[in-house]
Formats: structure tokens, C-alpha cells, sequence
């Protein structure tokens, strides 16, 4: 592409028409599994509920799944369950969406945010024992891109301290860390079914789970605190008779999304082997661009690849981040950032957060640009992206 001009230039795009970053892929047994649902008695609270629950539980390795309306829902019933409350905190990672430090203060409990280690771009085990205090109750850490975080130390961590894990894989459904499927691991993990995800229902997520006690308490959570099962109601009406034994909220999912859910399941193995293979793709046509670093993969952990992350090599560019982002877009390549550090949005500046306190987080932050990659895409549109950023890297190359 040496000499081409650029898009941003007015020159001719790489593509004629926009490629996103992810989006859903839904097909005709997709739909009638949702027509099913809809043509049927029950349209929420159903059956379809517990079989996707009981499948998910079943493609994870996990005794227990609840399924709530959503990620962020899901990680907030995780920390009720767990016992999080004010006075509390817990520690998490910066380099995430927001979710996985709200849920912590949604129980009245404080964040505190840990630095990333620069090659996996994960939680750094080393970093959590620095801030573990008195008052730390729970670890969060988040399976960033897909890729799992280092569990083997982290529970080692959790155990010696009595502190509970929850695992943030909204990423990482189909994931393994040393061979053990993720969910299947820790105290609770939570993932997430957004139409960028592997699956979707829509909006959704849920909790796996090995401990009984977490999964009755996530079960009433997600419905107002209430329960009917009458080994927990502490006195019993008759058959009508229903308790409501703490303040919980209404996160219950829906039959109809449960349906799609059941039905995407089906092809997650596909979808899986899809990401894998663009991926490994990237990896090859840019494993020796002096300009971008390729994503570091552990050699404990099988990612299932839900981002592709390339950071730039900025001291080998003439252009900013924000320059090559843009010319991506023009090149009709839907790029997009991963994230910003929670720590440094605004409402958390506002709490009392200074920039600073993750500079790996905030380093790599500066540097990241997330490209396309989706079970949904072409060879065709692998090789497109390939080509925008090899002309827009060729451009702004020293």
C-alpha cells in the first residue's frame, strides 16, 4: 500500500462500506428458537430460563449458573452474594468497562484499582497483594480480551486472606486456564451475552458458580429478595405463600432472550474457532511491523479471543494515536479503544481517584487501538483490515 493516499486525504477507502469492530450473528434457527418462546405459555419466568442456565452450566463445568439481565446485573448479585458492603473493599483492575468497579460501589463498598501486567494486559498478581488492607473483601479480576487472567496465584492470594474471587469474563466464554474451562474455577464468575459477545440474547448475562450458598442468594436476588422455596422461608401459609427475606432488585432475564441464548450456544465452538482463526491471522501479517505490538498470549491460558488489541509503537510514528484512529475510520474499519481506565473517568476523578495510581493501565491506554474481530467477518475482511492499517501505518511510519 506504499503511496496510497489516504482515505482522510481523499484518497479511495480501503473499503466501500463500514466493517464494526463486533456485532451479533443471528440465523434462521436463532429466530424460530425466539418464535417458539413467543408462540408459547410463557414468555419470562419460564422453562427456558433453567435450560439455558443448566447448559451454560453444563458448557462451563459448573455446578450452578443464574441468569440476570445483564453483565453489569450479574456482578452486582456476585457481590451481594459474596457479602460485600460498606466499609468494604474490593480490588480490581483499571483496564475494563466501568461495570466491573460499579457493581463493587452499588454494594456501598470502594474500588480500589491494581495495575495491569504490560504483557497480558491483565490484573498483575503482584500488584493485587499491595493494596489488600483490613478492609479488603473480594478480588475482581477481569479475563481482558478473552484472555484469562493468572487464577492459580490470584485464589492462592484470595485463600490466604479469606477473600472471595469473582471472575469479570464477560470476555471469555470458552476460555481455558490450564486446561479447566473458566467459570468452572473460582468463586463466582460472571459473563456477559451482548450482541459484541460470543453469544447473545440480546442484553443478558449470569453467574456460574460451585457453592450452593452464593446460588440461592443470587436466585433471590435477581427477584426482589423474594424466594418460594420452603426449605428457606422461615414460616409457610400454604401453597400461595412466598417470602421476601432482603432488599433485592428485579434482574430477571427473559424466556425470549433465554431462547436465543439456547440456540447461539449451539454454535459458540464455531464462533470460538472463527475468532481464533482471524486472530491468528493478525498475528501473522503483523507479528513483524516495527510500528504495533501484537497481543502477548500466556502459555497457560487459551483465550477465546473476544478483542484484538494492537498498541502502538508511538516512538516509531509521526502521527498520535487519535491520527491513525481516525484514518482507520476512514479507511471504513470500525476501530474503537479498550477501554479508557476506569480510574480516569470523570465520575471517579470526582471520588477522589488521582491519575497516576496504574501507570501501565494509563501507558497502555494511550497506545491501544481495538480492531475488528467478530465470528461474522470474511477472510476477505480480515485481509481489508490488514491492508487500512498497513496504508496508515506505512503513512505515519518514521
Amino acid at each position: 500500500m506504499s503511496g496510497s493516499k489516504l482515505a482522510i486525504h481523499g484518497g479511495t477507502p480501503v473499503r466501500s462500506h463500514y466493517l464494526p469492530y463486533g456485532r451479533q450473528v443471528i440465523d434462521e434457527e436463532d429466530i424460530q428458537s425466539v418464535i417458539k418462546v413467543l408462540q408459547s405459555d410463557f414468555l419470562t419466568t419460564g422453562p427456558a430460563i433453567e435450560q439455558f442456565e443448566s447448559e451454560i452450566a453444563s458448557f462451563t463445568g459448573a455446578k450452578y449458573a443464574v441468569a440476570f439481565t445483564s453483565g453489569t446485573a450479574a456482578l452486582h448479585g456476585a457481590c451481594y452474594a459474596a457479602g460485600i458492603g460498606a466499609g468494604h473493599e474490593v480490588i480490581t483492575t483499571p483496564m475494563t468497562f466501568a461495570a466491573s468497579a460499579n457493581c463493587i460501589l452499588y454494594q456501598g463498598a470502594k474500588p480500589v484499582f491494581a495495575d495491569i501486567d504490560p504483557l497480558t494486559y491483565n490484573l498483575d498478581p503482584k500488584r493485587i497483594k499491595d493494596k489488600i488492607t483490613e478492609k479488603t473483601k473480594a478480588i475482581i479480576p477481569v479475563h481482558f480480551t478473552g484472555q484469562p487472567v493468572e487464577l492459580d496465584e490470584i485464589n492462592k492470594i484470595a485463600k490466604e486472606k479469606n477473600l472471595v474471587v469473582i471472575e469479570d469474563a464477560a470476555h471469555a466464554l470458552g476460555a481455558k486456564y490450564k486446561n479447566k474451562s473458566i467459570g468452572s474455577i473460582g468463586d463466582m464468575t460472571m459473563f456477559s451475552f451482548h450482541p459484541v459477545k460470543h453469544i447473545t440474547t440480546g442484553e443478558g448475562g449470569i453467574i456460574t458458580t460451585n457453592n450452593p450458598m452464593y446460588y440461592e442468594k443470587l436466585l433471590q436476588f435477581r427477584s426482589h429478595g423474594i424466594t418460594r422455596n420452603p426449605d428457606l422461608m422461615t414460616q409457610n401459609h400454604g401453597p400461595w405463600y412466598y417470602e421476601m427475606q432482603f432488599l433485592g432488585y428485579n434482574y430477571r432475564i427473559t424466556d425470549i432472550q433465554a431462547a436465543l441464548g439456547i440456540s447461539q450456544l449451539k454454535k459458540i465452538d464455531q464462533f470460538i474457532d472463527l475468532r481464533k482463526k482471524y486472530a491468528a491471522m493478525y498475528n501473522e501479517a503483523f507479528q513483524h511491523t516495527n510500528t504495533i505490538q501484537i497481543p502477548y498470549q500466556s502459555s497457560e491460558g487459551d483465550s477465546s479471543w473476544h478483542l484484538y488489541i494492537i498498541s502502538l509503537n508511538l516512538e516509531q510514528l509521526r502521527g498520535s494515536r487519535k491520527n491513525v484512529f481516525e484514518a482507520l475510520l476512514k479507511e471504513n474499519i470500525g476501530v474503537n479503544v479498550h477501554y479508557i481506565p476506569v480510574h480516569l473517568l470523570p465520575y471517579y476523578q470526582e471520588l477522589g481517584y488521582p491519575q497516576g495510581i496504574c501507570p501501565k493501565a494509563e501507558q497502555l491506554y494511550n497506545r491501544m487501538i481495538t480492531l475488528p474481530l467478530f465470528h461474522g467477518m470474511s477472510e476477505q475482511d480480515v485481509y481489508d483490515v490488514i491492508r487500512a492499517v498497513n496504508k496508515v501505518l506505512d503513512y505515519y511510519s518514521k
